[in-house]
Formats: C-alpha cells, sequence, structure tokens
C-alpha cells in the first residue's frame, strides 16, 4: 500500500543541513527505506510502502528536530538514527558505521605490535614487508575502528589496476566491472569485518569507496582514512598523485611487498623510491615487516624462505660472476700493458743499437 508523508521546512539553510553535504543524508535514507523523497519549495515529500514511509518520516523528523534546537547534525547521528530505527535496537547500544562487530587485530608479533602503534601514532605509515604479515588486514581493522569511533568520517580503499604477470586483454562488462577484479582483496579485506549488507549500505552512500588508483587524481580527501594496497606496483609519479590527495584530519597507510612487483622491467616502483626519499621526514613512519610477522598457513612461511634463499644464491652467484669479471678484465689490461712495455723495450733496444752503430 502507497503511502505519503510531508515536512515544512522553514528556510533554504534548515533544507541543506537536513539533506547533508551533497545529499549525503537524504540519499542514506532513502536506500535504508526505499522510499522516494522529493522537495518542492518549502515542502518535504516522502513516498513509498506505508511501514517505510513512517520510519523514514520518524528520521526525518527527529533529525529536523535536532537541527531546530542545536543548529546541526553529524552523521555518525544519522547513522546511528537510522541503522538502529532499521534493526530495532536502541541508539545507545548501536555501534556507527553499521558494524557487526568490533573487529579483533591483537598483534601476533613484534612487528605487528610496532605498525599498530606507528598507524595509532602518526598520519601516514608506509607498511613494508611480505605476503602474510598482516599489512592490509591491520590497516583495514584500524581504519574501521576509526570510523567506527568517529576518528574520520570515510574510508577510501585503493589500489592500482596492474595484472600479475599476465595479460587479462578486454574484460568485459562496464567500467565497474573491469576494475573490480583488480580491487577484489580490498573488499574480501573489509567483509571479514562485517556483514554484506553494512558493506553495501556504507558504500553506497559513499562511507566506504572502494576505487582504482587511477580515480584519485584531482581529489583532496578530508576525514578521511585512506588505504593504498599493492603500493610496490605504483610508479613514481602515482605514489606522488597518491600522498598528495591528503586532507586536513585523514590518515594514510601504504602497503606493499617488494619483492612481488608487476610493473614493467626498468620501470621503479613508487615504494621503493618513496620508502628512501621520506626515511628522515618527521610525522610519518616506515614499517619493515618480516618472514616472523608472517601470520597464514605455515607453508607460507616455508614458501617465502624458499624463494629468499634462491634469491640470495642468485646474487651471490651474481656478486661471484662480476668479480671474475672485473678479475678478467684486470689481467686483460695487465697482459697488454705487458705487452706494450716489451714492445717498447725492444724498439728502444733497436733504436739504441742502431744510434750506437751509427755514431
Amino acid at each position: 500500500m502507497k503511502a505519503e508523508k510531508t515536512l515544512e521546512l522553514q528556510n533554504q539553510e534548515e533544507t541543506a543541513k537536513l539533506f547533508g553535504t551533497f545529499d549525503r543524508y537524504l540519499r542514506l535514507i532513502r536506500n535504508a527505506f526505499n522510499v522516494q523523497i522529493f522537495a518542492r519549495d518549502s515542502l518535504l515529500r516522502i513516498q513509498g510502502v506505508k511501514f517505510q514511509v513512517d520510519q523514514a518520516y520518524s528520521i526525518l523528523r527527529n533529525m529536523l528536530d535536532k537541527i531546530r534546537t542545536e543548529g546541526s547534525i553529524a552523521l555518525e547521528e544519522v547513522e546511528e538514527m537510522v541503522f538502529g530505527l532499521q534493526e530495532g535496537q536502541p541508539r545507545e547500544r548501536r555501534p556507527s558505521a553499521g558494524l557487526v562487530h568490533a573487529p579483533v587485530y591483537a598483534p601476533k608479533s613484534d612487528g605487528q605490535k610496532r605498525y599498530l602503534e606507528a598507524m595509532e601514532k602518526h598520519d601516514i605509515v608506509f607498511a613494508l614487508g611480505p605476503a602474510g604479515t598482516g599489512k592490509t588486514y591491520l590497516a583495514v581493522c584500524r581504519a574501521v575502528s576509526a570510523l567506527r569511533a568517529g576518528l574520520v568520517r570515510k574510508l577510501v580503499l585503493t589500489r592500482p589496476a596492474v595484472e600479475a604477470g599476465e595479460r587479462l586483454g578486454f574484460l568485459p562488462g562496464d567500467l565497474q566491472a573491469k576494475v573490480n577484479p583488480y580491487l577484489r582483496p580490498l573488499y574480501d579485506a573489509i567483509s571479514n569485518l562485517m556483514d554484506f549488507a553494512h558493506m553495501k549500505r556504507l558504500m553506497d552512500n559513499e562511507i566506504i569507496e572502494i576505487v582504482p588508483l587511477a580515480y584519485m587524481r584531482g581529489r583532496t580527501l578530508d576525514g578521511a582514512f585512506i588505504i593504498l594496497d599493492e603500493g610496490q606496483n605504483t610508479t613514481s609519479e602515482q605514489m606522488k598523485m597518491f600522498l598528495t590527495r591528503m586532507g586536513n584530519g585523514s590518515k594514510i597507510v601504504v602497503t606493499g611487498d617488494v619483492t612481488q612487483m608487476d610493473l614493467p622491467a626498468g620501470k621503479l616502483s613508487g615504494l621503493v623510491e618513496v620508502a628512501e626519499l621520506l626515511k628522515h621526514v618527521r610525522g610519518l613512519s616506515i614499517i619493515h615487516l618480516t618472514r616472523l610477522d608472517i601470520c597464514r598457513h605455515p607453508l607460507v612461511q616455508a614458501i617465502v624462505d624458499a624463494y629468499e634463499e634462491r634469491e640470495a644464491k642468485e646474487g651471490t652467484a651474481r656478486r661471484r660472476r662480476g668479480a671474475a669479471h672485473v678479475a678478467g678484465q684486470a689481467g686483460h689490461v695487465g697482459h697488454g700493458g705487458a705487452h706494450g712495455a716489451e714492445g717498447g723495450s725492444g724498439g728502444g733496444g733497436s733504436g739504441g743499437g742502431s744510434g750506437a752503430k751509427g755514431s
């Protein structure tokens, strides 16, 4: 059964506060209760199924009362109203940002402990280390906790769209469908902390964004927790572009494994460069995790060890070949010099003999 309710607004300023920046509050309510909301002059109309219209009207009425008594309303307060009413939970018990449970991320190694402390104390953190050390998961846990505590207003997760040693060709579908395979690991990380319905709701309302790195150009992100995953696959230019998106009240975490780069041969990794370039800059932290911090299946550590051992052997062999080549070159130069000296002596001797004979 279709129904309609109306709210009368006093002026444009009140309307703007009720709708939120870029109509964010309005979209949140529309999506949560599946209603249509129309504004004309000073009248707000809510249309849809009766019980959903009643819920949306109740939220908007409460929001309007708060705006009129306190002058404004925050996103976190709107979320609490919407999610609390939707799920029948009292407001004071409803965690903000739609979390099903608080993320559990007790450090499992000294390296992870240093990483978590760095994210707590610094606005920019670089985490470099092998697979399985919790670089991405711990960053997402920290970001969700910051959102839940109201320390940031949104989460932005990004990674470069670089193929891992394969050429996938033209992928089917629209632009979002084409980039989704590259972003799948970020969806997986955040879905471990909240159920799909809550994640989708927060994404629909742009509280959580999961985007390719190329989409970051030209943006300034205030009050956001921003995570760049797979940072080893950025170029120098991309890394500079990403880091300069940071606005007031924001935090950045960059993760990467410099042993698994998929850039074209000869292309410098932005993460490798920035770890050296910014190592003396105050206010940021560079954390190096190792095989001792790996927390995946025990075989992952064995695999990493095997690759590192082979790379160490190959490095030693290359150094030996290089040393042998240098020694050979030196011997060749010395041998050539000896011939030259002999030739010179013989020439001199002949000349001397001729001269003596001529005398």
